[in-house]
């Protein structure tokens, strides 16, 4: 069963405990699905400036570690929140490994493929830091491919804040 909103929805974070996105609620969200070893990684920067020039605006940025792209985030969270933390001083929020494709996929990842499909009308995710915008009401306003950066839908972002 699907969730009817984000803001239904229980997720772990990175140290595993439980929150629900009823938390993000009134905030613009941007959700990506990261790997610590992809091309895409050095997103990871971006993600953070993202969020460290807009946070106080309403910004959160929640970073979803996912292995399932060529096992390119094969380490535990415990490592893959040091890794993020200390090669691109990343202090938005992380959460732990998920699945965003298949029969495991994450409830939070079911709601948003629903919401915004992506490219002919797909639901599945084609690689990682696919990225979800959300409105302050919970709402998809746009998904991006893995290959828009960081920087170039800041636009986008900010027309929501």
């Amino acid at each position: 069963m699907t969730a009817q909103s984000v803001y239904d929805i229980e997720v772990q974070d990175i140290k595993g405990n439980q929150h629900s996105m009823g938390e993000y609620r009134g905030k613009v969200l941007l959700i990506v699905n990261t790997a610590s070893k992809c091309g895409f990684t050095p997103q990871f920067e971006g993600l953070q400036a993202l969020y460290s020039d807009l946070k106080e605006q309403g910004l959160e940025v929640l970073g979803f570690p996912c292995n399932q792209f060529m096992s390119q985030d094969p380490a535990d969270n415990d490592a893959i929140s040091q890794f993020c933390s200390l090669n691109y001083g990343v202090d938005f929020p992380m959460f732990g490994k998920i699945e965003v494709n298949g029969p495991g996929t994450h409830p939070l990842y079911q709601v948003l493929k629903a919401e915004a499909k992506g490219l002919l009308g797909s639901e599945k995710i084609k690689w990682n830091f696919t990225k979800f915008l959300l409105n302050r009401d919970g709402k998809v306003v746009k998904r991006y491919p893995p290959t828009a950066k960081p920087e170039a839908i800041r636009g986008d972002i900010e027309k929501l804040l």
